[in-house]
């Protein structure tokens, strides 16, 4: 990850505190998700798509109104070949949501791919 040095009028800055704290994370968690959900936001509209603050306190991207995970869904259909039909079936979702949760995983491939790779590692070091 690079770091960036980031200068904030001081009133913003005390909101993005106040923000973060209402969210339970750390003010620099909370500018990476806002840059984040800004970013995908601004490369392609995924209104279907929301961040959960994960297990591990960092946030990831979830199918809205359930806890499914978007990095679940590109398992099951790039891991397991599964359609967005099998998907829909198995997890109890709409189409419109796999395939809406497919197109944002493509579209933001290397954070997901990254979550993917982080928990796989904790999993092998906790055997």
């Amino acid at each position: 990850m690079t770091a960036y040095a980031l200068n904030l009028p001081d009133q913003l800055k005390l909101e993005i505190e106040q923000l973060a704290h209402s969210q339970g994370v750390s003010l620099d968690q909370f500018i990476l998700w806002a840059l984040t959900e800004k970013v995908s936001t601004l490369k392609a509209s995924f209104p279907q798509i929301a961040y959960r603050q994960g297990g591990n306190g960092q946030l990831v991207p979830v199918i809205k109104g359930t806890g499914i995970r978007v990095q679940t869904v590109a398992i099951a259909s790039q891991k397991w070949g599964m359609s967005p039909t099998q998907i829909a079936d198995e997890y109890e979702l709409t189409e419109g949501q796999v395939k809406e949760a497919l197109s944002f995983y493509v579209v933001n491939k290397g954070q997901v791919d990254a979550a993917i790779a982080s928990e796989q590692s904790l999993e092998i070091a906790n055997g």
